[in-house]
């Protein structure tokens, strides 16, 4: 009941790092100064500049307009501001060719914005014809305008429909993705009690662009990133195929226990005490801890996975007592009796290697240290209590025959025989791996941990690849305007920064002369765009003859040259010819291919030529909110140089970037600050799992040697597991980390069996009743952490993955070469 009313899932990979440490206070003052944990970005993916700017204001215009859903919408890059002040953000050069290139066009803009359709398209083509007849341009100029009309017209034709951009057709460079990209900030109204509390925000965004019907009308597709969605996906991925694998992990532990216990009412026993410890641990960790992260809800796994364990050891030995005694209550004080110390040792080596992880700052896995800490208390009690009682209650069947595994005998014999083969052979090899640990790669970008496949993952990573988009940038924050420019002026020095920006960055340079440029630019181009009158929509048969028209002229005036200008010339002309040819539907098709981006197109130009002076004092609020903090700093943004998708060139711009600013924060230095903390976390805690485990043993076992003899196979478990992820290109990442201090208890639990046997003086220890114990705890823990690899979440895959690997190495240094090092035991008295 507890469980159901406090359940929660906090998906922020963020929060895995302790908010205590300085860099993570810097992180969250600077999320909490721009809102930037409450964060959606919309991005708007269209064919064309003219479609993605158009249905990029379209869905903030229907999203602004939503106050129940949304506390604010914006449109970056976009909006009034920018679509009339754009050309001042150009250098001075470029807007003075860019505005003598709109007024050379004049004559086509005129004719165009007064007969847009396809009559007016052949008719700008017919006045280029006559420029080039006139001398005034040289043929070969018109080849890339033409081919690219040309090549529209062709798609059109063959596909049924197509898209042209006027833009590109005026560009001297390819159009890039982010030409053709509009972004929306949004930040939305959360719903707390739900466990994706951004869910019904990002579905309204969906809704909205699905009522606007971006796709049909400007063939643009809108993906969510940011906070918000990736933490609603999390959640999801994480959820995703967890009943499945739940119910599959329950059945398999089942058959396990019944392989290992071959009667239903033991079984019963154990699966209702192995529940029980469950819902205990889960409202115990839930009071701890608040809500579970996404490596704390691994906890489930662990404790079916090493709970299980103390339920299969104590049955087994009561099996075994009951076949020699017969009688129920003298076999379960027997089975007590001979469990205590190995299982109690082992409960608290467990819990151990658990709670090795509470001291450190990596609070992802010290929380899953925490509460799986406690459930392997909770397991040891419910399994010397619950169990026996349950047991007692039922009443199994006696057993009929011995429960060891008698065909291990020449095992056995093998390895006493050759014991000192065997154990300088498995320290040789071990040995001989170590310099493969040079190769062993840690992988600390949170990123890496995601699923790509999801949305806002693959919606980040094509941003990414965008070095403008400032997916990877890095933030400082200035007192003031001019302290901002000094910071600037630092970064711009450093070779691992591409650029800087800041509020600064909007009012843009040699405003006076760009602005006499655009004015004069729009003395001539106003008439041409604004004509007094437009020309009634063409019939089909006006446009039928004007595109045969255009097309004999435009092979007139190729004749029998052969450059690329006459080349396109006349593949344009076979073009219009085939359009001729075609249906009027498909003509229509032609004809709004052309004529709908440039409305657009004349639309934007017409903004553009009303650039006014812009200082700060002039900035929209939502720009300056978004750069300057309430108490008057300027935060100033720092992009990488070099490839944004490697984590070395991060962690290189990163380290650079603190070198001159050491309060800068965001993504990268989170990468290489959380990277320092993972290390040294998974440093502490084995050193603290190591030697909270050796007290434990030597007050126990009161001898050194007997307490290497358990340790020592577990350190070369270790380093062969570390070799195998070298040999098997298995990165160590912030989540599967958690395995290996973890291996150091679990493997003691498995060890300590055999050694408590062995110094009770028992041999043929592999043909014992302790082996099938251990054999099928490990099974069942194999299943548990086979069930976490099989996940679609990777962080948590990647753990299932390590963990499995370390169990594996584990098992057979217990049953293969553990016994190999103890050899005979000693004389009882010893």
């Amino acid at each position: 009941m507890y469980t159901s009313r406090n359940f929660g899932i906090n998906t922020d990979v963020n929060r895995l790092i302790s908010p205590d440490l300085d860099w993570r206070k810097r992180d969250i003052a600077f999320d909490k100064a721009f809102d930037q944990e409450r964060l959606v970005l919309a991005v708007v993916d269209a064919p064309t500049p003219e479609f993605a700017n158009a249905a990029g204001n379209a869905l903030a215009e229907r999203l602004s307009h939503n106050n129940k859903d949304f506390d604010s919408v914006q449109r970056l890059g976009g909006g009034e501001f920018f679509d009339k002040n754009g050309l001042l953000f150009l250098p001075t050069k470029e807007v003075g060719e860019l505005t003598g290139q709109f007024q050379a066009a004049a004559p086509l803009l005129e004719i165009m914005a007064g007969d847009p359709s396809l009559r007016g398209l052949t008719g700008a083509l017919e006045t280029a014809l006559a420029g080039v007849k006139r001398g005034e341009l040289a043929l070969d100029s018109t080849a890339k305008p033409f081919t690219t009309i040309a090549e529209t017209i062709e798609t059109v034709l063959k596909t049924g429909s197509g898209y042209f951009s006027w833009r590109g057709l005026a560009s001297p460079t390819p159009l890039t993705d982010g030409d053709r990209r509009a972004f929306i900030e949004v930040k939305p109204v959360l719903d707390f009690q739900a466990l994706q509390p951004g869910k019904t925000a990002t579905d309204a965004i969906r809704q909205a662009a699905a009522d606007l019907n971006l796709a049909g009308v400007y063939g643009a597709r809108v993906r969510l990133t940011g906070p918000v969605p990736i933490a609603n996906e999390e959640f999801a991925t994480v959820q995703e195929g967890a009943l499945v694998n739940g119910v599959g992990t329950v059945a398999v532990v089942l058959l396990i226990l019944f392989l290992a216990l071959h009667s239903g009412k033991i079984i019963f026993a154990v699966f209702v005490n192995l529940i029980v410890g469950l819902s205990i641990t889960t409202a115990v960790g839930l009071m701890m801890v608040g809500s579970l992260n996404l490596l704390s809800i691994a906890f489930a796994v662990l404790f079916v996975g090493l709970g299980v364990d103390f339920g299969i050891q104590f049955s087994v030995r009561y099996r075994s007592e009951r076949y020699k005694s017969g009688d129920l209550r003298i076999a379960l004080i027997k089975a007590a009796e001979y469990s205590a110390v190995p299982l109690s040792l082992a409960a608290m080596a467990t819990t151990a290697g658990f709670l090795s992880f509470l001291p450190t700052d990596y609070k992802g896995v010290s929380e899953l240290g925490e509460i799986a800490g406690a459930g392997m208390v909770i397991a040891f009690l419910s399994s010397i209590t619950v169990l026996p009682a349950l047991l007692e209650l039922i009443n199994p069947a006696g057993e009929k025959e011995p429960l060891g595994y008698a065909f291990l005998a020449p095992l056995d014999r093998f390895l006493e025989d050759h014991r000192v083969g065997i154990v300088g052979g498995t320290i040789l090899i071990a040995v001989l791996g170590l310099p493969l640990l040079y190769f062993l790669h840690f992988d600390f970008n949170p990123i890496n941990l995601r699923n790509p496949k999801v949305e806002s993952i693959a919606t980040f990573l094509d941003l990414r690849k965008d070095p403008n988009a400032g997916a990877n940038a890095v933030n400082v924050m200035a007192p003031s305007v001019a302290a901002a420019k000094e910071v600037e002026a630092k970064m711009q020095k450093l070779p691992q920064v591409l650029r800087t920006m800041s509020l600064d960055s909007f009012v843009p340079e040699d405003q006076p002369e760009k602005l006499k440029l655009i004015h004069d630019g729009a003395k001539i181009l106003n008439p041409a765009l604004n004509p007094d009158s437009v020309d009634p929509a063409p019939s089909d048969e006006e446009n039928i003859a004007a595109l045969q028209s255009t097309a004999e002229n435009l092979r007139k005036t190729a004749g029998e040259q052969t450059g690329p200008g006459a080349q396109a010339s006349r593949r344009l002309a076979d073009a219009l010819g085939k359009v001729v040819a075609a249906d009027q539907p498909t003509r229509d098709k032609v004809q709004a291919v052309f004529v709908a981006p440039l409305q657009l197109a004349l639309d934007q130009l017409r903004n553009l030529l009303q650039a006014a002076p812009v200082t700060v004092q002039t900035l929209p609020a939502s720009l300056v909110s978004a750069w300057t903090t309430k108490d008057g700093q300027v935060r100033v943004q720092v992009l990488p140089q070099g490839d944004p998708n490697d984590n070395d060139t991060l962690r290189a711009f990163a380290g650079a970037v603190l070198s001159a600013a050491p309060d800068a924060v965001g993504g990268p230095v989170s990468i290489l600050k959380s990277g320092d903390t993972i290390v040294s976390a998974f440093i502490q805690a084995g050193l603290w799992a190591l030697l909270v485990i050796g007290l434990l043993l030597w007050l126990c076992l009161r001898r050194i040697g007997d307490v290497l003899l358990t340790l020592v196979p577990l350190l070369v478990a270790g380093a062969v597991t570390l070799e195998i992820c070298v040999l098997i290109g298995l990165p160590l990442n912030f989540a599967n980390i958690v395995a290996l201090p973890l291996m150091l208890g679990i493997g003691v639990a498995f060890k300590i069996y055999y050694v408590t046997a062995w110094r009770a003086g028992h041999t043929n220890l592999l043909q014992s009743a302790l082996t099938r114990a251990i054999f099928f705890s490990a099974l069942t823990t194999a299943t548990a952490f086979g069930s976490l690899w099989l996940s679609s979440h990777p962080g948590t895959a990647s753990m299932g993955k390590l963990l499995a690997l370390s169990l594996l190495t584990t098992l057979a240094a217990v049953l293969l070469f553990q016994p190999a090092l103890m050899g005979k035991p000693r004389k009882p008295e010893e």
